[in-house]
């Protein structure tokens, strides 16, 4: 991992009807890192990520993208989303996994187009990266929860994404899905550079996955290693004495 920040965000405040969901958020995630942001139910978690994706105007505060405000930044094909319950669709919506991945080029142009040689290409790697590529023609409702959870990723993947965002993409799916899922992340991290900010519920999983901690409870709380995090009881404060963490690590 380098010490290029590619995602600035300084003193970040949001409300809905006055009611506070961030106060004075600042974060900073660099080039290549795998960021996990918890926080209880309501601390702003989805709200900053809003923010970050342009969905949400902040009411103090700036992000800056790869070098650019967040007002002016144009390159959005270098941000990936997969949103939460991507895998939420009509089931009777006859449209193929290759078709759903292509949407992911969508965003490399401004207007309607035939895809070319190159998108084409950058759709083929997508499904060969999350091992999809043999079910490309298959319609993506005779798919797995699992399966349907890696084709979105793809769509995400396919616009050749230097960061990737995630917003509790395993709710729902059984503990082997998530096993694979988390080694897909890992890989997509390790072995291909892509930098992850990740939300999750799930505290304990999380924290052995990742390599920087978050946790917001509409203040920035902690921004650190997962180490670090259990060290100072971060936990206990933030969820109570009831809650129990094992870190595993990789």
């Amino acid at each position: 991992m380098n010490n290029e920040t590619i995602l600035n965000i300084q003193n970040v405040s949001f409300s809905f009807n006055n009611e506070p969901a961030l106060d004075g958020v600042s974060l900073e995630i660099k080039r290549g890192d795998f960021v996990g942001i918890i926080g209880p139910n309501g601390s702003g978690k989805t709200t900053l990520l809003k923010i970050i994706l342009g969905l949400l105007n902040p009411r103090e505060g700036d992000v800056t993208l790869f070098g650019s405000r967040l007002s002016q930044f144009r390159d959005w094909y270098k941000i990936g989303y997969v949103p939460q319950k991507a895998t939420a669709f009509d089931i009777r919506f006859p449209i193929t996994v290759w078709e759903v991945v292509s949407m992911g080029r969508i965003s490399r142009s401004k207007f309607f187009y035939s895809f070319t040689k190159e998108d084409q290409r950058a759709i083929k790697k997508a499904l060969q990266v999350v091992q999809m590529e043999k079910h490309s023609k298959s319609l993506i409702n005779e798919l797995s929860s699992g399966q349907q959870q890696r084709v979105f990723i793809a769509r995400a993947l396919a616009s050749e994404p230097e960061l990737l965002i995630l917003d509790e993409p395993t709710v729902g799916v059984d503990l082997e899905t998530q096993e694979k899922f988390y080694e897909l992340l890992r890989n997509l991290n390790r072995e291909f550079k892509l930098t992850l900010l990740l939300v999750s519920h799930d505290v304990d999983v999380i924290a052995n996955e990742v390599k920087t901690l978050v946790c917001l409870n509409r203040k920035l709380v902690y921004h650190g290693t997962p180490k670090d995090f259990i060290k100072e009881d971060y936990l206990n404060n933030l969820y109570g004495k009831h809650v129990r963490f094992i870190l595993h690590g990789h």
